[in-house]
């Protein structure tokens, strides 16, 4: 299938590009889509959580008094988990939240978001995306030139060019990748996708699946 060109100002650029059916042309799958984002967000949990057990805590090993004829229950030492200050009973531990996606269930989920936004008319392709100065008013014209003031856009790159960077700081709902760090959770987040000519020839070999 082939999709327009725009310029920056959201003028039609009078070209076209050739977008591959495999890529931006499937029908999305869900459950690929939230396995993952599943994964995505879980990878982003640190999981650094720890509280400390009977035999980590400060405190003597002492028999704080003699087993029988005080009236107390028996204590073997300060430390229990009953006493105050004592150590915590099965508490959590550090560990991982991460689980095992295949890599080509991770490139479907992302051919998956990417025909979506193209099938309902939310993924723009433009010629290149020169802004001279990085001033923030130069990103919020291009932006309003496509109707996404307040909607969150998302814009991927084949290189970081410092004025992009500099001009899409302060821009609220507005998120700039680099193609090869395009992951489905910055597709799913993403209300508008804008992408660049060399992108969408990146993506339509990259994400081509191998017979």
């Amino acid at each position: 299938m082939e999709l327009d060109i725009y310029t920056q100002e959201g003028r039609p650029s009078g070209s076209r590009i050739t977008l591959e059916d495999k890529v931006f042309g499937i029908k999305p799958n869900e459950y690929v889509v939230y396995l993952d984002v599943r994964l995505i967000l879980a990878n982003n949990h640190l999981g650094t959580h720890k509280t400390k057990e009977r035999g980590e805590i400060s405190g003597s090993t002492k028999k704080p008094y003699r087993q029988k004829g005080t009236g107390n229950a028996r204590a073997g030492h300060t430390r229990s988990p009953l006493w105050r200050h004592g150590g915590t009973i099965f508490g959590p531990k550090p560990h991982k939240y991460g689980f095992k996606v295949n890599r080509k269930v991770k490139q479907l989920a992302r051919r998956s978001v990417l025909s979506d936004r193209l099938a309902n008319n939310r993924l723009t392709v433009l010629d290149a995306l020169d802004l001279q100065g990085g001033k923030t008013k130069s990103m919020l014209k291009i932006l309003d030139a496509f109707n996404l003031n307040n909607k969150k856009a998302l814009i991927v790159v084949d290189h970081y060019d410092a004025n992009v960077l500099r001009s899409s700081g302060n821009v609220k709902k507005l998120n700039v990748v680099h193609v090869n760090e395009l992951n489905t959770y910055d597709l799913v987040n993403a209300e508008h996708l804008i992408v660049t000519k060399p992108v969408v020839e990146v993506l339509n070999k990259s994400l081509l699946p191998k017979k």
